[in-house]
């Protein structure tokens, strides 16, 4: 069984969130089979070297869609893997809008890095992506960003599925079930609802019909981060019976047999 490593470089979602960098906005690192940069916000360069998370390894570029919280680092993230663009190589996995932009967004990614990037790949919910090293399913949302996408893993240490940022509808559990480990992007807390994103009244209920083996929180708007995530972590918690954290910034979730959460600044382990 091959271990894999997600690194949080961020767990801020939102505009405030992003503006203040009251939260980072730097997205999630997954290192294992491949070393995978997923939505890349501003910062994101800054706080993968920061971690000692060489930008220079990284294998594929991952984006959801095309706002600023989520793609801002992709074309510094594509100069990285390209050497500096020196060398034509990784992948870049996105929808239309983050490639070649869309009726509602321009794209996040200039000719001039997509050029350099040696195998693009343009989503859309229901494809399935074949690396040779690691398969990824491309699930459904429904997000201001129409063509936004999740993604759904499959590690050999068992999947893992990311929602971004989405409003609940019926049926997004589907493509997410049975994942080892969900993580879930929750801009608001219970009680708060917003157009186009999670608050954790609909986490409880994509949490409680998908069954995770732990459900990790990301992607706080800055109600969720006065309200504290962790409180509303431990209440979805209770109501789920699923273990579910609040993931932090700079937290590494290591998955093998046990999942072991290890946070570098203070030397806290935690085994689950």
């Amino acid at each position: 069984m091959n271990d894999v490593e997600i690194v949080f470089l961020g767990t801020g979602g939102g505009r405030f969130s992003m503006i203040t960098q009251n939260r980072h906005t730097g997205g999630i690192r997954f290192l294992g089979p491949m070393n995978l940069q997923l939505d890349p916000g501003p910062g994101a360069i800054v706080y993968s070297n920061q971690m000692k998370l060489n930008p220079l390894k990284v294998e594929g570029v991952l984006i959801s869609h095309a706002h600023p919280d989520h793609c801002s680092d992709g074309g510094i993230f594509i100069e990285a893997m390209t050497q500096g663009m020196t060398k034509k190589r990784g992948h870049l996995i996105a929808p239309k809008s983050v490639i070649t932009g869309s009726d509602t967004h321009e794209p996040c990614i200039s000719t001039y890095h997509r050029t350099m990037v040696k195998e693009i790949v343009e989503v859309k919910p229901l494809d399935t992506i074949d690396l040779k090293k690691l398969e990824i399913e491309v699930t459904q949302t429904k997000h201001t960003d129409p063509h936004t996408v999740g993604f759904r893993f499959k590690f050999p240490i068992g999947d893992v599925a990311y929602i971004p940022d989405t409003k609940y509808f019926e049926g997004i559990e589907d493509q997410n079930q049975d994942a080892r480990i969900l993580i879930i992007s929750v801009l608001r807390p219970r009680g708060m609802p917003i157009k186009g994103h999670l608050s954790s009244d609909d986490a409880i209920k994509i949490i409680e019909n998908t069954k995770p083996e732990i459900s990790i929180l990301t992607a706080f708007g800055m109600r969720m981060i006065f309200v504290n995530p962790n409180k509303e972590a431990r209440f979805i918690e209770e109501k789920t019976g699923i273990r579910t954290l609040a993931a932090y910034d700079n937290m590494r979730l290591e998955v093998g047999k046990k999942i072991k959460i290890s946070d570098n600044a203070t030397s806290l382990e935690r085994f689950l």
